[in-house]
């Protein structure tokens, strides 16, 4: 064998070496447990999801999936520990369209960039936004709430779960629809202290995620005015959408996925795909998720490459109304 073919057997060797370590011990993944950043504040609506999916992937993976709330900056805080932390899969971000959509645009300097730093892993389910008002708000459908916050709007005040949320993204998005970009945007730590603030009469409106705001309307603390999708939401058939009402084409909801760092390997980020969607199928999972507004993500739509895409394009359709509206961070 000549010197520069054993040259490169030597090259081959070493590198199979070091290479073939790796890949056994992503086929083993995982060997312990596993962190799930929550980005956000426990007990809100991403919380719920994120444990009760946790709960059942843990049975799944042989693993503990341990749930870590990390909240901050619109939910960036947390998910930037995932793309600036290892890439050996043992730490994973459930996101959603504020932390991989809004903030890019939200955000003067995001913390990451949603559409290269992650590695995609599934999409889980979308949830509709709601608009629910303090229970003596003068309207009680969309026409008379569009007509008195175009009235009133410089003493109005709306609610989120803090910037960048999917709440905040829901009400931004509908003032910019019906021109009434005057009304004060009051943030809080989560959807918990906010909703409270509606019931209490501190705050005007908000545009709920179905699940957190279930509870208080069937309990008549707050009004809701509206479904944000195009469909009604199965968790409250009787309520019409903002479509039906006469804002032609609305749509505002949330969706949930998981991304891990951008570098992990793609055997992890198969085998938590395939765990993720065997978890989303089980019976006791899929109807604790359906009961709190949420619509799973068909077969169609759990892959990366789909994930991928979504990111890239809700970048695209939010980018519009936030720069029109002039919020910024």
């Amino acid at each position: 064998m000549s010197f520069t073919r054993r040259t490169m057997a030597a090259f081959a060797a070493a590198a199979f070496s070091v290479l073939a370590p790796a890949a056994a011990s992503a086929q083993a993944w995982p060997t312990r447990p596993v962190t799930m950043i929550i980005p956000f504040a426990a007990g809100g609506p991403t919380d719920v999801l994120g444990r009760i999916m946790a709960e059942r992937m843990s049975q799944i993976l042989g693993q503990q999936v341990v749930v870590e709330n990390v909240g901050g900056a619109g939910g960036m805080t947390g998910t930037a520990r995932v793309s600036r932390g290892a890439a050996d899969g043992y730490s994973f971000v459930l996101g959603t369209v504020g932390t991989h959509a809004v903030n890019q645009t939200l955000y003067k300097e995001p913390l990451y960039n949603a559409a290269t730093d992650f590695a995609p892993v599934t999409l889980i389910a979308e949830v509709p936004l709601i608009l629910i008002t303090r229970k003596d708000f003068p309207a009680t459908n969309l026409q008379e709430f569009i007509a008195y916050v175009k009235a009133n709007q410089a003493k109005l005040q709306f609610a989120s779960a803090g910037a960048g949320s999917a709440v905040h993204l829901g009400c931004l998005y509908l003032n910019s629809v019906i021109g009434t970009n005057d009304v004060t945007h009051v943030p809080y730590r989560g959807s918990a202290p906010a909703i409270q603030d509606v019931i209490g009469g501190r705050v005007d409106y908000m545009c709920e995620i179905s699940s957190t705001a279930m509870p208080h309307i069937q309990g008549n603390a707050v009004k809701a005015l509206a479904t944000l999708t195009a469909a009604r939401s199965t968790v409250f058939p009787n309520l019409q959408t903002a479509q039906e009402q006469g804002l032609q084409g609305f749509e505002a909801y949330t969706w949930n996925a998981f991304f891990f760092h951008k570098d992990t390997p793609p055997a992890i980020v198969e085998r938590l795909r395939a765990a993720t969607v065997e978890a989303m199928d089980d019976p006791a999972v899929k109807q604790r998720l359906e009961g709190l507004g949420a619509i799973m993500a068909t077969p169609d739509r759990r892959g990366p490459a789909y994930l991928a895409n979504l990111v890239r394009s809700e970048i695209a359709k939010w980018a519009g109304p936030i720069r029109a509206s002039g919020v910024s961070q």
